[in-house]
């Protein structure tokens, strides 16, 4: 299987983050990526790649321009004003009741204010390489779909920082753009198919939902803790399917606290069956690992043979599959459970798609 990965996400490198009214050593660390990039480059089942560049094109079809302009200077706009500050994160943010009876608000120009504009919680620091690193990430996302549009029956991309919470107009949960639902809108948009984004993290990615919330050209399809108990905590429930041209389309699967590996596989066919119904002509996986029993940070309690099963699950399929990186912050086990996952998917891989024209990156 190919492996699309940059070292370019070593530029977003937090230390500390505020979670749980604490600050505390960040979870989302450049040792995440390097753990599941050493276990993939001792396998020789796996073809390391490095990512085409593809502009800023793709990701403004699915951001706002603004989120886009405000995360290229924000890091170097904070220091101006705070010099000597490693990791940025908001103070304040935009709450509809600060504004409520007068004008619709306006962006800022204040950078303490335009993090509380752009970003919806604490958890996820700006530092001075995370723009650079957040579009490799987007690279990777659209290279690795680049050689599954042209006839990989499977590729992964390494994508560091995730992606999955970051919205239209909005960043968190260590996510800055969004990797999976930008290279969704480019298959739909440049195919002319339909795309299912099936997410697997312990988390609900928020932010693929509410972007193609309206929209029937791809379904989100999403297992995930209870947001009962677990963040993002605002989204994520069973009856969220979608509004509009989009009902239906939308699949939230809840999970228990303690969920183990054979519990997940019945959600986890139950999944299937609602991809297999949408018919889609390309699938995108948005791959968390924090599902795993002993990630710092969840409750499930899934095995690295579990996440084997979990592959060969969705290799059943016989979908051309984009696979994404999204969380799971065991690192001690996180570059061994992404191998095993990858290699479950690639022991029942559908046959090699048919090649589609690829449109020139933008630049």
């Amino acid at each position: 299987m190919k492996v699309v990965h940059t070292s370019r996400h070593l530029g977003h490198d937090p230390r500390i983050e505020i979670e749980s009214s604490a600050l505390q050593p960040a979870f989302e660390h450049i040792g995440r990526a390097e753990a599941i990039h050493a276990a993939l480059l001792a396998d020789p089942a796996f073809e390391l790649l490095e990512p085409e560049a593809w502009g800023t094109g793709p990701i403004e079809a699915v951001h706002d321009p603004g989120l886009i302009r405000f995360l290229d200077d924000a890091w170097s706009q904070y220091q101006r004003h705070r010099p000597n500050t490693r990791e940025v994160v908001p103070d304040v943010f935009l709450r509809p009741e600060l504004r409520a009876g007068m004008d619709p608000a306006v962006e800022p120009d204040a950078i303490e204010a335009r993090l509380g504009w752009w970003s919806y919680e604490v958890t996820t620091p700006i530092t001075e390489g995370t723009f650079d690193a957040a579009l490799g990430a987007v690279d990777t996302a659209l290279s690795a779909t680049a050689l599954v549009l042209g006839g990989e029956p499977a590729a992964y991309g390494l994508c560091r920082p995730p992606g999955h919470h970051a919205g239209t107009s909005l960043y968190g949960g260590y996510c800055f753009l969004n990797n999976a639902a930008i290279a969704a809108h480019h298959v739909v948009s440049t195919t002319g198919g339909r795309v299912t984004i099936l997410d697997v993290d312990y988390h609900h990615g928020n932010g693929t939902q509410q972007i193609f919330y309206g929209r029937d050209d791809v379904q989100y399809v999403s297992l995930h803790a209870d947001p009962i108990r677990a963040y993002p905590y605002m989204t994520g429930f069973a009856d969220e399917t979608g509004t509009g041209r989009g009902r239906g389309t939308t699949s939230n699967l809840v999970l228990p606290a303690g969920t183990d590996d054979d519990a997940y596989l019945v959600a986890l066919a139950e999944a299937c069956e609602r991809i297999t119904a949408f018919a889609p002509s390309l699938l995108i996986v948005s791959l968390g690992l924090d599902t795993f029993v002993d990630d710092p940070i969840a409750d499930l309690a899934l095995t690295t043979a579990g996440f084997e099963r979990c592959g060969e699950l969705i290799g059943g399929l016989s979908l051309p599959t984009v696979v994404l990186q999204e969380g799971g912050y065991d690192v001690a086990s996180l570059g061994e459970n992404v191998r095993r996952w990858l290699r479950g998917l690639d022991s029942v891989r559908s046959p090699a798609a048919p090649r589609a024209d690829i449109p020139p990156r933008a630049r």
